[in-house]
């Protein structure tokens, strides 16, 4: 009996040690999930591309952030983005808010955006065409030293039947979109640059690689002979790097923001 007794109090002694170690390591589990450090959490990490389906799809926005420049701002976006419902305190689940410009990073203007008759008739972001943001589009290199004006616009020898053509200029070689304070000194179109485009091609969207398609000189007049007709959709703050001059398929996707004037897009190309 008295081995007996001994036995069955080491194997007593043994399940309490067990147990007692399966709770210290419970609770250090516990205490490390809280903390976000769990094993699990250090092995994630969210993947950000630039380049998708093996090199064949472009993203051509720009990714949202505080430090993004921001039209006439030397202190970029700011904080635009905010958790309002937090599960580290006590919410079921994660839930932003945000308040931002229609014409923040790469977006798209309505012709309600300079026309105030437009915008009054309603000519607002939802009844752009998306036959015009979406199809075959010529990317072109415009001269580095110069603006888009009526005798570049010549020299590039966009043919007739284009109708979807993406400007890259000096803008994405200063890497101006990356540059917090708002550049004035940007290149764009200068108004006869845009009657000329008006006047004597079939281009319906027009991209540019920063926050305007049209020169600070000239911004109104430039926007003005762009969107009176309608029918030209401007695409402004486009991300052109590292990708070739050449012909790709275009998808560029605002909001449906009923009675806006702009509106933040995500653009791709497709090869």
């Amino acid at each position: 009996m008295a081995r007996r007794t001994g036995g069955a109090e080491a194997l007593v002694v043994i399940v309490i040690s067990a147990l007692l170690a399966a709770t210290a390591a419970s609770e250090a589990y516990t205490e490390m999930i809280e903390c976000g450090n769990s094993v699990n959490d250090r092995m994630i990490m969210p993947v950000r591309r630039e380049v998708y389906d093996e090199g064949r799809i472009y993203d051509i926005s720009h990714r949202i952030t505080r430090e993004m420049p921001s039209w006439e701002s030397t202190e970029g976006l700011g904080n635009f983005l905010w958790l309002a419902g937090s599960m580290k305190n006590g919410s079921l689940y994660n839930g932003s808010e945000m308040k931002l410009s229609t014409h923040t990073g790469t977006h798209v203007d309505a012709p309600g955006h300079v026309f105030d008759h437009y915008y009054d008739a309603g000519f607002d972001v939802d009844t752009l065409d998306l036959g015009v943001l979406n199809g075959p589009a010529l990317l072109v290199d415009v001269p580095r030293d110069k603006n888009l004006t009526a005798e570049v616009m010549k020299s590039l020898h966009i043919p007739r039947g284009v109708k979807r053509v993406l400007f890259r200029t000096l803008n994405t070689d200063r890497g101006l979109m990356y540059k917090t304070a708002f550049d004035a000194s940007y290149t764009g179109f200068t108004r006869d640059g845009a009657r000329w485009l008006v006047d004597n091609t079939d281009i319906k969207l027009v991209g540019l690689d920063y926050l305007s398609v049209a020169t600070y000189d000239d911004l109104i007049p430039s926007h003005l002979e762009f969107l009176e007709s309608r029918e030209i959709i401007l695409v402004e703050g486009l991300k052109l790097d590292e990708v070739l001059a050449g012909l790709y398929t275009v998808h560029c996707l605002p909001l449906r923001l009923l009675g806006s004037d702009g509106s933040p897009i995500r653009c791709i190309l497709i090869k």
